[in-house]
């Protein structure tokens, strides 16, 4: 499906240059001089290569349609992680590097979204935050104010993020699974 080049939003996959693309980030563009374009940071949607592009709205790109099918998370082999279709109960084994940085976030039983192109996956879409439990967490420095103080602290997976003061060992908190940042206190 052809759309204008300025209708690129992050997340969307577009055919460019013969190879599939997701925008990662975009940014709006209006020089002083000549028209406005949107800057675009594209990461190739199999080996992960990365290319920043300018598209102006008088351009069309090919957006690619996807098609996603819910998987369940089974277990980690390594760098291999497999997952069971929920309607056939088929087992797909993808590597690391498909599922990108938030595979460290990934839970025995999660349910996400494989995506695949023409029969080939491409990529997982996990839910977009996950409850997990604080293991460590610095003690809080007296003065600091709670407004804008944040704390390094470590996650049940091992992964380290900024906590607030009030955060301790044992906590557990919503994470966002795209970039890995504190966003709540879990209600649970």
């Amino acid at each position: 499906m052809k759309i204008n080049g300025n209708a690129i939003r992050p997340g969307m996959v577009i055919e460019h240059q013969g190879r599939l693309w997701r925008a990662v980030k975009i940014q709006h563009t209006q020089p002083g001089k000549g028209g406005a374009y949107l800057q675009v940071e594209l990461r190739e949607a199999r080996d992960g290569t990365k290319l920043n592009e300018r598209f102006r709205s008088s351009e069309t790109v090919e957006r690619v349609r996807l098609d996603q099918k819910e998987n369940q998370y089974l277990f980690a082999d390594g760098d291999d992680f497999t997952f069971m279709d929920q309607e056939s109960y088929e087992q797909v084994t993808l590597n690391r590097d498909l599922i990108g940085a938030p595979a460290v976030f990934l839970q025995d039983g999660m349910v996400v979204q494989i995506e695949s192109h023409e029969g080939s996956a491409i990529g997982v879409q996990l839910p977009d935050t996950v409850v997990m439990e604080v293991t460590e967490a610095d003690p809080v420095v007296k003065g600091q104010t709670a407004s804008s103080s944040y704390k390094p602290g470590m996650l049940e997976n091992g992964e380290k993020i900024m906590v607030p003061p009030h955060i301790e060992a044992g906590t557990r908190v919503v994470v966002n699974t795209a970039d890995g940042t504190y966003m709540e206190r879990a209600k649970d």
